[in-house]
């Protein structure tokens, strides 16, 4: 059960929820972003230093390997990423790196990511980002990143009791950031979608996909459903009638049209999950969901009213 303390909290001013457990990756080398470009979905040679963007590496079929925020230093590359997902980062750069000035390494124990996440979250730093999501400044304590709901501290790891103490900003559970991050609407790799989702259907190519930058893994995929394709299944929020688990399946009449990613009971809109459906499924739509076979209203996101 999601505290209404910590909910309102995060709605309200600020709370502050470590995810130090993301993978992260640090690539460096003249030839690191040309090595990245060639990789992944979004425009990566684009970035000017303090900028940053969010990306997805893709089969060569344009579906989902693993996705990432990348921020663009003086001199390096910063990827964070899944934790299931840095191994496959870390084994595709040593592999397409060999030959190039790129050097990747693994920095996941040396830093913490401290999220402050509400209304408040710039109110207690020192030095505020520029507003444009994954844009960053250095401050006191390391990198600030912009978020879509907040701000980010990247520190040193050994720092990040002290860092949380100059921050002053009251902990909250996880659980409640994961709320909000369902009623928004944004799919988590891994929970959401996975290795048969391609990036359209997750509705991933206005954050993640460049049309104008050179070629990647799985581009051709990604451009021809983009320019010419329908895409057979969309992302979509559910409103549940009774709490639902990952995983329980979703039906349209007697069809199978798609599983359960994320769950939440919300403070605001009570059950709701997130899920990638059949088209058929649309907006509006009474399905069907879990043994139970409870009714669950199809919502379009993110979750207002």
């Amino acid at each position: 059960m999601i505290a209404t303390t910590d909910y309102d909290r995060l709605r309200e001013a600020a709370g502050l929820v470590d995810r130090s457990y993301r993978g992260k990756l640090r690539l460096t080398g003249a030839e690191a972003a040309e090595y990245l470009q060639g990789q992944v979905t979004n425009d990566v040679e684009g970035l000017a230093p303090g900028t940053g963007c969010y990306a997805a590496l893709l089969s060569h079929k344009g579906k989902m390997v693993a996705d990432m925020r990348v921020l663009r230093g003086a001199d390096f590359l910063w990827l964070d990423t899944e934790p299931a997902s840095l191994p496959v980062m870390l084994r595709n750069a040593q592999m397409f790196g060999i030959g190039r000035d790129v050097h990747p390494q693994d920095v996941t124990a040396d830093h913490a990511i401290l999220s402050i996440i509400g209304p408040a979250a710039r109110d207690v730093i020192d030095a505020a980002p520029p507003e444009a999501e994954h844009a960053w400044v250095a401050g006191d304590h390391g990198m600030y990143v912009a978020t879509d709901s907040g701000v980010d501290v990247i520190c040193p790891a050994a720092d990040a009791d002290d860092v949380r103490a100059a921050l002053g900003v009251e902990p909250v559970a996880a659980d409640a950031a994961e709320c909000l991050r369902i009623e928004s609407g944004r799919p988590r790799l891994g929970i959401d979608i996975g290795s048969e989702t391609i990036p359209q259907e997750a509705g991933l190519n206005e954050r993640a996909v460049s049309f104008t930058k050179g070629c990647y893994v799985g581009q051709e995929t990604v451009a021809r459903l983009h320019y010419k394709g329908k895409p057979n299944r969309h992302l979509r929020g559910l409103r549940l009638s009774e709490p639902a688990e990952t995983g329980d399946e979703v039906w349209a009449a007697d069809r199978l049209v798609g599983t359960v990613g994320s769950v939440t009971v919300s403070p605001t809109h009570g059950p709701i999950a997130l899920a990638v459906l059949r088209r058929e499924a649309g907006p509006g739509e009474t399905v069907k969901v879990g043994a139970s076979a409870a009714d669950a209203v199809v919502a379009d996101l993110p979750f207002t009213g």
